[in-house]
């Protein structure tokens, strides 16, 4: 009998104690999504205020590749690449790197390739366009132009992007040690840009965790 009265006393404290976990379970997961949203809209706060404020003159113009379409840029890339030529012309540097890896396998010209390939076009002299051909994001784009630079004795560099990439793209060149890096950023009429937007709140927030473990020295 008092083996029984005992059960019943424990059920109602082991219901409680289920409906405290639950709770806290609930408060965690609203805590949370409190959290995330919060995250996001700082996010996407700074990609919408980005600060482009090229150098009057720098030892190279590093152009930050996009994508390829077949044998030739696409016109999210073709905008930077402008953007890049109209800087070249008004005397801001007279050398580029223009950096990206290949696209996909079975292509023929790699990011970099490509943009060569347009700049010579344009009129620029090859011999005046070096290439990074090995990039698959930004912080490899500007860890390989950093390479790049120290190997020809390059101390400043102005980095070409699109707006709502330059945030990122500043931040990885400062952690990266370049020389007061700064970024010359061009719109786009061409790009859909909430697809690209919500993409770079994704980028940003993976590029926010890489820079904490390089801080800790785990990259």
């Amino acid at each position: 009998m008092r083996q029984n009265q005992e059960i019943h006393k424990s059920l109602p404290r082991a219901g409680a104690q289920k409906r405290a976990w639950y709770r806290r379970g609930i408060y965690t997961l609203l805590s949370l999504v409190v959290i995330g949203v919060l995250w996001v809209g700082y996010v996407y706060w700074r990609i919408e205020h980005p600060v482009s404020n090229p150098a009057d003159r720098a030892d190279v113009g590093i152009v930050l590749g996009a994508s390829m379409w077949g044998d030739h840029p696409s016109p999210g890339l073709r905008e930077r690449l402008e953007h890049a030529l109209k800087e070249y012309h008004e005397g801001r540097f007279d050398t580029f790197i223009v950096s990206g890896g290949l696209d996909k396998p079975g292509y023929t010209y790699t990011e970099a390739e490509g943009m060569r390939n347009f700049l010579v076009a344009e009129g620029v002299p090859e011999d005046r366009i070096f290439l990074e051909n090995a990039a698959t994001s930004t912080y490899e784009n500007l860890l390989y132009s950093q390479a790049i630079m120290e190997k020809h004795g390059w101390n400043t560099a102005i980095i070409i992007t699109h707006d709502y990439h330059g945030t990122r793209a500043l931040e990885v060149a400062t952690t990266l040690g370049y020389n007061q890096p700064t970024i010359s950023l061009t719109k786009s009429t061409v790009l859909p840009m909430i697809k690209h937007k919500s993409r770079e709140v994704l980028a940003y927030t993976k590029w926010t965790a890489d820079r904490v473990l390089i801080a800790i020295g785990v990259l």
